[in-house]
């Protein structure tokens, strides 16, 4: 097996994994959620009103400070979904799997062995992107 077809036959494991069916499964529930498209639209709408009161010559603070109050507090909603909280945790949990995935391959292409080397970079991050060199 090449290690072009061995890429492939990865793929298909990885569609295969409960990561994968759980991500599919939760975007099926958001799509298929109506109160929630409604929420998603209603900030998507709201999104453009703030651009628009943003952009305009004389900007109206007060309309801007309104719309910016009910964006947040649409997206808080949107947010607050059950469904966009599996949604969220499902692709958390599929891109974590895919950084581990990644990160073996690195290392390994990098001469660690592909048996031992660690799953996921480890690293003292403190949380602040601010003053950060980069985490690759």
């Amino acid at each position: 097996m090449t290690i072009i077809e061995m890429a492939r036959q990865m793929g298909k494991e990885i569609q295969e994994s409960a990561e994968y069916k759980a991500l599919y499964a939760a975007k099926e529930a958001n799509d298929n959620d109506a109160d929630l498209q409604q929420l998603i639209e209603k900030f998507n709408l709201k999104r453009v009103e703030l651009n628009v009161a943003m952009s305009a010559e004389e900007k109206d603070e007060e309309k801007i400070s309104k719309c910016n109050t009910e964006l947040q507090e649409l997206y808080n909603s949107v947010m607050a979904n059950e469904n966009m909280i599996a949604f969220n945790k499902a692709n958390k949990d599929l891109n974590d799997m895919m950084n581990q995935i990644t990160t073996i391959l690195m290392k390994s292409v990098n001469g660690e062995d592909p048996e031992t080397c660690a799953a996921v970079e480890e690293h003292s991050c403190g949380g602040s992107c601010s003053s950060c060199s980069g985490c690759h």
